[in-house]
């Protein structure tokens, strides 16, 4: 199956939209329930005044768009980036508002972003960038509204401070205004190892519907922040064949597998994957071609493109990050066989913890991490059938038939609430 208009690779936006028009035909959708769907509900542009510590006046420029409102209020991340676009922020919400569908969670999708370089800010310009940027979108968001989460190179602390914020302009204590929260203030057990718990629950589903076994199976991990350093570690301790992983510097493999907790303490100890010696130096594009079973791409968008999907080794690919695989290189490894459990399903542990946060925030009181992990475990299983079906009832990849399922169900939703004018 070919995606219409994919001759060249597309941006994070293009390519939910070639997507979403692919399932939306398959799916009938009617020309104007199309249009209100691809649209989202609102755009915020702001901009940020801040006094640096050197006492030079600048302006940031943040996002946040709300994709949807209509299973419930938006859900999605705020990501600190000097590459930060719009059209990404656009293309990430809508996304939001499918991965959130697809494991049936009642939040519809948004994303947000401010436009700077945190490794060149001090934590006290990062605090005051956080508080304005939270200040400047106050209106927009809430617990019934649309709750932030973290995302790229933003963390507990930074949620904290917009909760710390939110809170002020409230005059009491709102911990149910984000998740991602340090335990302390809200925050649930088994958030922080909940999207690479999530990628390894699909793939031990993957597993069993290939009749593997754990300690044959070969997994390489590219990308090494929390996603893909949480999934490396569980897998790991789950039996996994771990042979390399690689960050933004570079990568190490070991076709006899690698030692993850002492490539860890190598980490902790270096800020990098990068010469440890229980390995070979291997670069994070050749990372991406090496002969394995499950690769998890868990880094930066578009990194499996038309240039290199052909060389993908891979029998199962696994998306820890969001949008890894452009639409062109999708045709390639469907064509090739590859089993994709595309992003808006593989990455969905860390919405759905958040999802619990939020709940446990709004009735106060607090789960055990076991209960947490059983019932993110419950989420996750049935949403990989769920997808895996759909896409065999209608003759589809595992993409596709994420999309045509999200939409199906909001679609429900709307035409169950009709359109309000």
């Amino acid at each position: 199956m070919t995606l219409a208009g994919t001759e060249k690779e597309l941006s994070v936006y293009e390519s939910m939209a070639a997507r979403f028009d692919v399932a939306a035909t398959k799916l009938g959708l009617d020309e104007g329930f199309l249009k209100y769907l691809r649209a989202p509900n609102r755009e915020i542009i702001v901009h940020i005044p801040i006094g640096l510590d050197s006492g030079k006046l600048e302006v940031f420029v943040g996002y946040r768009v709300q994709h949807s409102i209509a299973r419930g209020p938006c859900k999605g991340g705020v990501r600190f980036a000097p590459n930060v676009t719009l059209d990404e922020i656009r293309g990430l919400a809508a996304e939001m508002t499918w991965k959130c569908a697809v494991v049936n969670i009642p939040f519809g999708g948004a994303k947000g972003g401010v436009i700077c370089d945190p490794s060149k800010l001090s934590l006290s310009e990062l605090e005051r960038i956080t508080r304005r940027y939270t200040a400047e979108i106050l209106d927009y968001i809430g617990p019934e509204r649309d709750v932030p989460a973290p995302d790229m190179n933003t963390n507990e602390q930074v949620m904290a401070w917009m909760m710390d914020t939110y809170s002020m302009h409230m005059r009491h204590t709102v911990n149910a205004c984000v998740t991602g929260k340090p335990i302390d203030l809200g925050g649930s057990q088994g958030r922080r190892e909940a999207t690479g718990r999530g990628v390894m629950i699909v793939c031990d589903e993957a597993l069993a519907r290939f009749g593997w076994n754990r300690p044959d199976t070969r997994v390489i991990v590219q990308g090494f922040g929390n996603v893909g350093s949480q999934a490396a570690r569980l897998m790991h301790e789950s039996g996994y064949k771990l042979v390399g992983v690689s960050d933004v510097q570079g990568g190490v493999f070991n076709a006899r597998g690698l030692n993850i907790p002492a490539l860890l303490d190598h980490v902790e100890e270096h800020r990098s994957v990068v010469g440890f010696p229980g390995g070979e130096p291997i670069s994070n594009e050749e990372i991406l071609e090496q002969p394995c079973e499950i690769l998890v791409p868990a880094a930066i968008e578009s990194v499996i493109n038309s240039s290199n999907a052909s060389r993908v080794r891979a029998k199962v690919l696994a998306e820890g990050a969001n949008s890894p695989t452009t639409p062109p290189a999708d045709d390639i490894l469907f064509e090739r066989g590859v089993f994709v459990i595309p992003d808006i399903l593989a990455n969905a542990g860390g919405v759905t913890v958040s999802y619990f946060e939020w709940v446990q925030d709004r009735q106060g009181y607090f789960w055990p991490e076991a209960d947490v992990n059983e019932r993110l475990k419950h989420i996750m299983v049935s949403a990989f059938h769920d997808v895996v079906q759909y896409g065999e009832k209608h003759g589809v990849n595992n993409r596709i038939a994420a999309y045509m399922l999200a939409i199906d169900r909001v679609m429900f939703t709307l035409k169950l609430r009709g359109i309000y004018a």
